[in-house]
């Protein structure tokens, strides 16, 4: 029994339990953060499949029968009495338990395009392959049935042949708008672009009494050239538009009602039910590139978040070039050159503390600081031809990354620092002993060793900024702005303008929407998107981090 004890006694005192019990604490929490990433993704991503749609007779008991047609988008079983306090006739006897769906409907123009039913209550479930889908740029999906194909209101085609003449003049429609599009995108806002630094210029020449007559004179040649590219322009957007608004569809819904839909409204069209299951996978690549790279629709609940995916990394990525080196030469400044004392303590104490601000704190400091402030004072010095129009006197990409800087500085300034202090002292003593002067030993021996440590301060400050909302929403971040800050218009990258950005979208769609079951799953897949985008960023630091580490492992012993 004393062997039993002693062994369970040094088996405790070995520290052994502690060890396994933090092992175990840690694969409770990887198991736990792998199954949350499991649930957003297939709750998001599933939103991309083409789901088959049913056709049925709603029989709600002591009403009229009601044809809908929809996809099944959630299934559940509820009480009776809670679908008896939802207002609905439900027998007393049966069982407890009931089953309802959530359907998607579409057709908005006549009503809510999601409604639940009870599953009991649905009479004659089919899945006609003739049913059609159409995703349109405005107001939603459409179900229903095609009656005929339309060119400026004459008959094309009806029938059967309908179909394959949708699908050629859908094709056609689709290049008519990506043309359309790339005009008032690019090339009509270059020469908005021009025309308004042009009006900057000849305002700039007047307050300082320099707007001669031969200025006028170039000034007024180059917006007559701005003037004829955009009557040019005009004229192709307006055969663009006579030429899209051309084709139209003739449908039918669930209650015999038709309806005339202009194919320049019209994003895609398919017939889920007859897809194989090929088909549909080919589809489902083809929904996800377009969630990636497409702008987004319908006040965020539809289309894509590609500004949002550039807008956060490229945000992100001037705010790891503004913080690294400010936060390096401070720790290098502690570490190195500062005398060790009390002042010298206080400060590390200080920057600690600021590693635990909350962040709202920060987007307040950036609003008041460099917004107002120093964006204020930049816009009175350099930008007075703007006035009373502020440059960079309001939030943009400029201060949302400052203010994003100073938030993660000091996990930076303390990650840089540890680094420095695991430089064994013998190499800088070597290096001395070798001629080097204290500058060079920093630069050329102790800083490239302690590059790892940096790095590793770096991914910390990307895992955290990417995340960050709150303070965004003051200081550069809204909820639409599909013009990328990045363009081919001088001086090419806008510090001055909004970005949109995936966490901000995530809070935008999922609380503000004013249709919340459509934007539900966007919401899943914007979540599982950025963590994407932040695991991407984190692996490229620490695929840095492991080169420098392995480069410079033969110094450290």
């Amino acid at each position: 029994m004393s062997d039993k004890r002693n062994t369970r006694t040094g088996w405790f005192k070995s520290g052994s339990p502690w060890i396994w019990m933090n092992g175990g604490a840690v694969s409770i929490a990887v198991i736990m953060t792998l199954g949350l990433l499991a649930v957003i993704a297939v709750r998001g991503l599933a939103h991309f499949w083409a789901s088959d749609l049913i056709q049925a007779n709603y029989v709600v008991p002591g009403e009229q029968p009601r044809p809908v047609i929809g996809e099944v988008v959630q299934r559940e079983q509820v009480t009776r009495e809670r679908l008896q306090g939802a207002g609905l006739p439900v027998a007393e006897e049966g069982s407890e338990f009931m089953v309802r769906q959530l359907l998607k409907v579409g057709n908005r123009e006549f009503g809510a395009d999601f409604v639940w039913v009870v599953e009991e209550w649905m009479q004659d479930v089919t899945r006609p392959r003739e049913l059609l889908a159409i995703e349109r740029r405005e107001w939603g999906n459409f179900y229903g049935y095609l009656l005929a194909v339309r060119e400026r209101g004459q008959l094309v085609a009806e029938g059967e042949a309908a179909w394959s003449a949708l699908q050629e003049r859908l094709a056609r429609a689709g290049k008519l708008f990506d043309e359309l599009n790339r005009l008032e995108r690019v090339d009509i806002g270059a020469i908005n672009y021009g025309m308004e630094r042009l009006r900057l210029k000849t305002r700039g020449l007047q307050l300082d009494d320099k707007l001669t007559a031969e200025a006028q004179a170039d000034i007024d040649a180059q917006r007559a050239e701005y003037q004829a590219q955009y009557r040019a322009l005009e004229d192709r957007l307006a055969e663009l538009n006579q030429a899209l608004s051309r084709d139209s569809i003739l449908m039918r819904t669930a209650a015999g009602q038709e309806v005339e839909i202009n194919l320049a409204k019209v994003v895609d069209v398919y017939r889920p039910n007859a897809m194989s299951t090929t088909e549909k996978l080919g589809f489902y690549g083809a929904k996800l590139w377009e969630f990636v790279s497409d702008d987004p629709r319908e006040a965020n609940t539809e289309g894509g978040v590609f500004p949002a995916i550039f807008g956060t990394v490229l945000m992100v990525m001037i705010m790891a070039v503004i913080v690294t080196p400010f936060g390096v030469i401070a720790a290098v400044y502690l570490r190195e050159y500062a005398k060790q004392g009390p002042l010298t303590r206080l400060i590390r104490i200080a920057v600690n503390n600021l590693a635990g601000v909350p962040s709202i704190v920060y987007g307040v400091f950036g609003l008041g600081f460099f917004v107002y402030v120093l964006g204020g004072s930049i816009d009175q010095l350099f930008y007075r031809e703007a006035a009373p129009s502020p440059v960079f006197g309001t939030p943009g990409l400029m201060w949302a990354s400052l203010t994003l800087a100073i938030l993660t500085l000091p996990v930076v300034i303390v990650s840089t620092e540890e680094g420095l202090a695991r430089i064994p002292r013998m190499i800088r003593e070597g290096s001395l002993a070798l001629g080097a002067t204290k500058s060079e030993t920093l630069w050329r021996v102790v800083i490239p060793m302690a590059s790892p440590a940096m790095m590793t301060g770096l991914i910390l400050a990307v895992a955290r900024a990417a995340g960050e909302v709150a303070p965004l929403m003051l200081v550069g971040v809204v909820k639409l702005a599909p013009t990328l800050p990045l363009n081919g218009n001088y001086p090419y990258l806008h510090l001055d303008q909004k970005i949109m950005h995936l966490g901000f979208h995530i809070f935008d769609v999922g609380f503000q929407s004013p249709n919340v079951e459509a934007a539900r799953p966007l919401v899943y897949a914007t979540a599982f998107l950025l963590v994407l985008v932040i695991a991407t960023l984190n692996m490229s630091a620490v695929y840095i981090r492991n080169h420098l580490r392995e480069k410079y492992k033969a110094l450290d012993h």
